[in-house]
């Protein structure tokens, strides 16, 4: 999955959602985040850029069987959606992302003036 969304237009007032839960791992080229949003089946998953903000969304289907009544549900939203604010020293314009097994996997390097670079020092 590679189709971030870049979008500059203002958006309509989201529904309330779940917030899935999100490991941020950073490392001297970039930050990956792996969020958890099991249930949400490929096509209604979506990541989209505008200004600084990336956003996560996700519809979960629950699928529940004819004539069947739940007596307790523990999971009372059917949609996942995280945002976050990206630093100006990440690069947002080559965000990747990957889907296996309901954890979203995203990349996001860091700008190239923002990268770890070795200095060489002459002797003179």
């Amino acid at each position: 999955m590679n189709d971030v969304k870049r979008n500059t237009q203002t958006s309509e007032r989201p529904q309330p959602a779940l917030l899935p839960p999100v490991d941020v791992i950073e490392d001297a080229s970039g930050i990956t985040l792996y969020a958890d949003m099991p249930g949400v089946p490929r096509d209604k998953l979506g990541l989209r850029v505008e200004d600084d903000q990336l956003t996560l969304e996700g519809e979960i289907d629950l699928a529940f069987t004819e004539g069947l009544q739940s007596t307790h549900a523990e999971l009372t939203l059917p949609r996942y959606r995280r945002a976050f604010t990206l630093s100006k020293e990440l690069d947002a314009g080559k965000i990747s992302a990957e889907f296996a097994q309901g954890v979203l996997r995203v990349r996001i390097p860091k700008a190239e003036h923002a990268q770890p670079r070795r200095i060489e020092v002459r002797i003179g």
